[in-house]
C-alpha cells in the first residue's frame, strides 16, 4: 500500500512538472508535448476498441492522424500555414474509410465509427488547445502565445479533482451518477467546483486579460464539462469492462484516465472564450 502511494505520488509530481514546464517554456515544447500526448491517447483509444473484439481499427494510422491534426491546427492558428495543411489529414481519413471496402472485415460500420470517434473524441479536443494558446495580437502585428489559458484549464481540473476527493471523502452522501461512477458525490463535485472557481480569483489578479467574472465563468465551464468528460470515460470503461484505460502512467492508469476531463473541458473552454469575445 505504501509503495503504491509513493509510486502514485512520484508519477503525479513528474506528470504535473512535465505538463506545466512544457506549456510555460515555449510554443515549441507545448506543441511537441501535446502532439505526443495526442498520438498516445489516440493509440490507447484504438487499442481499447480493438480489445473489445467487435471492431478492428488501424492504431498506427489513427495515431498519425491525431498527431498530424494537432500540428496542423497549431500551424493554422499561428498563421504559419494556410488551410491547405488539412488536406493530408482528410486523405488519411479517406484512406481509413476506403480500405474497409477491400479488407472484408465483419464489422466495417463499427470500424468506421470507432475510427471517426478516435478523432472527434480524442484528437480534436487536444488540437483545440491551440485555439486557447495562440491569439492574434494587433500590438505585435502577428500571433502571440499565451500559455496561461491552456494551463489554467488543467489547473482548474486538478483543483476540482482534489476538492471533489477531499470534500466527497468527508461529506459525500448523495451519489452524483451512481449508474456510471458510484464513488462520485454531489457534495464532492460542488466542493471541487467551489475550489476551482475560488482559484480563478488568483488568475484574475495576476492575469487581467480576462475580467474577474470572465475568469469565474471560465473556471465554472471547465469544471462542469470536465465532470461530464470524466463520466463519459467512466461509461466507456464500464461498457468495455475495464478499470483503467492503460498503464503507461504507473499508479495513475492510462492517458485517457489522466486527460478524460480535459477532452470535454477544452472544447467547451474554447467556445466560452469565443462567446465572451463577441460580447
Amino acid at each position: 500500500m505504501k509503495n503504491k502511494f509513493v509510486q502514485r505520488t512520484v508519477t503525479g509530481v513528474l506528470f504535473v512538472a512535465v505538463l506545466v514546464g512544457c506549456i510555460v517554456y515555449s510554443p515549441l515544447s507545448f506543441g511537441l508535448l501535446f502532439m505526443l500526448v495526442t498520438a498516445l491517447s489516440v493509440h490507447e483509444f484504438a487499442r481499447l476498441m480493438n480489445g473489445c473484439g467487435k471492431v478492428f481499427v488501424n492504431k498506427g494510422i489513427l495515431s498519425l492522424s491525431g498527431a498530424y491534426l494537432f500540428m496542423a491546427v497549431m500551424g493554422f492558428c499561428t498563421q504559419s500555414v494556410g488551410a491547405y495543411v488539412f488536406l493530408p489529414y482528410v486523405l488519411l481519413l479517406l484512406y481509413l474509410y476506403i480500405t474497409e471496402l477491400y479488407l472484408k472485415r465483419p464489422n466495417p460500420i463499427g470500424n468506421w465509427a470507432c475510427s471517426t470517434l478516435s478523432q472527434l473524441y480524442v484528437a480534436l479536443p487536444f488540437a483545440m488547445l491551440n485555439v486557447l494558446a495562440f491569439h492574434n495580437d494587433p500590438s505585435e502585428s502577428g500571433v502571440s502565445y499565451n500559455p496561461l489559458l491552456p494551463l489554467s484549464v488543467f489547473v482548474f481540473l486538478w483543483l476540482s479533482d482534489t476538492g471533489a476527493y477531499c470534500v466527497g471523502s468527508l461529506l459525500g452522501k448523495h451519489r452524483l451518477f451512481e449508474r456510471i461512477s458510484p464513488k462520485k458525490s454531489w457534495e464532492g463535485s460542488i466542493g471541487g467546483g467551489v475550489l476551482s472557481v475560488a482559484s480563478s480569483l488568483v488568475f484574475a489578479c495576476f492575469c487581467p486579460f480576462l475580467s474577474l467574472w470572465q475568469w469565474m465563468g471560465f473556471a465554472l465551464v471547465v469544471v462542469v464539462f470536465g465532470t461530464w468528460g470524466d463520466l463519459t470515460e467512466s461509461l466507456m470503461k464500464r461498457q468495455l469492462g475495464i478499470k483503467d484505460s492503460g498503464n503507461i502512467l504507473p499508479g495513475h492508469g492510462g492517458m485517457l484516465d489522466r486527460f478524460d476531463s480535459a477532452l470535454m473541458a477544452i472544447p467547451a473552454a474554447a467556445i466560452y472564450l469565443y462567446a465572451v469575445s463577441q460580447l
